[in-house]
């Protein structure tokens, strides 16, 4: 079950995809707003949001369930995905803006009188899908070659990807970089000359989300139960003994790493035109602990409950940020204290135990992959 593991575990994705792609279209386009089973349109964006939540939840599972890698950085990688998505949103605003200017309303704020260079070509869309996966990706990969070949691992390897997403954060706060400064990227207009706020455009950008985060989870399946995955678990329990056996590590660490930055890249990149902003605070070394809370709660090194996790924990946000927005922060640490404590292998860990749950045989030892 919690790698959807034989009949159920499809049968439970082919569920989710009926919900997605039928049920959710349905419900939002063909009943009318004034109907009790109307789908408003601020469920279609939280259900959105939370899928791509997901998408970073089984991203980070990769690389900390699967391999034993925990990043504190990932935020960064989603909001980098998230900010080439939003340069190209910027670009098509065009005259529509509050100074009437082909140039966003903050540079002409600023008395710009050109794009930086970083903008150029932005106002592509194909471009801005090269940039959605080469920008986390390029970062990644030459983060993570210098810091798995200088062995960086553990608590160390924490730490530096928290100050590195910290350092990426200040640097996008300034003004002088191009990105919006504290503000960031918001009132979209348009996306590939489609209206952004109409029904149809959110519930295709709703669609694609479902199927990305489909996508991910069979990606990442089959990832983990190929050689790959194999060999990736065996470096988690005793990378000294794979490195015995031949395998050079660093690289199959720098591959997972980097793949799982593009993954939360591509995530964050879905995530902006449906939120309808980005700022720096995507960045904030809090977001990155919060997605290992994510599969910490749902259980880690288990897929399923990496979606598990980030809909949980995302769904409670909702809840209490509205509700109790000044206690969200300790309902939070309560719920991963409780679960370290209480659920090891989190909730995942505990609905194997239910009667009638299907338990794949390798689940049954800590640190093999379940």
């Amino acid at each position: 079950m919690s790698r959807l593991y034989g009949a159920r575990g499809w049968a439970i994705l082919g569920a989710c995809s009926l919900v997605v792609f039928v049920v959710f279209p349905l419900l939002n386009l063909a009943v009318p707003p004034e109907h009790p089973l109307h789908l408003s349109a601020f469920w279609v964006t939280l259900a959105g949001k939370i899928m791509c939540y997901a998408m970073v939840a089984v991203a980070m599972d990769l690389v900390w369930g699967y391999a034993g890698i925990l990043s504190l950085g990932h935020g960064l990688f989603f909001a980098l995905g998230g900010y080439a998505m939003g340069m190209y949103l910027m670009r098509q605003i065009g005259r529509e803006g509050q100074y009437q200017s082909d140039m966003p309303d903050f540079m002409v704020f600023l008395d710009w009188k050109e794009f930086p260079w970083h903008w150029w070509m932005t106002d592509q869309f194909w471009w801005a899908l090269l940039l959605i996966v080469a920008v986390p990706g390029l970062l990644a990969l030459v983060f993570g070659y210098f810091a798995f070949r200088s062995r960086v691992k553990g608590v160390y390897f924490s730490i530096i990807t928290q100050a590195l997403t910290f350092a990426a954060m200040l640097l996008f706060f300034r003004n002088a970089t191009g990105f919006g400064g504290n503000n960031g990227f918001t009132d979209f207009k348009r996306i590939l000359g489609f209206p952004i706020t109409t029904p149809e455009t959110r519930m295709a950008l709703f669609a694609i989300t479902g199927a990305a985060l489909i996508g991910t989870l069979l990606l990442a399946r089959w990832i983990v139960t190929s050689k790959l995955g194999r060999v990736l678990a065996a470096i988690r329990d005793a990378e000294p003994r794979v490195m015995f056996c031949g395998y050079d590590t660093m690289h199959y660490k720098v591959a997972i790493f980097t793949l799982s930055a593009v993954l939360a890249g591509i995530a964050g990149a879905l995530y902006v035109p449906q939120v309808g902003i980005i700022n720096p605070s995507e960045m904030s070394p809090a977001n990155s602990i919060e997605i290992a809370i994510w599969v910490a709660v749902g259980g880690r090194g288990t897929l399923a409950g990496a979606i598990l996790g980030a809909g949980l924990v995302n769904g409670a946000k909702s809840y209490f940020t509205v509700a109790f927005p000044e206690y969200w922060l300790f309902a939070l640490g309560a719920i991963f204290i409780l679960v370290t404590l209480f659920l090891p292998r989190g909730v995942m860990g505990l609905l194997e135990h239910l009667p009638g749950a299907s338990r794949h045989p390798s689940s049954t030892r800590r640190g093999k992959t379940a």
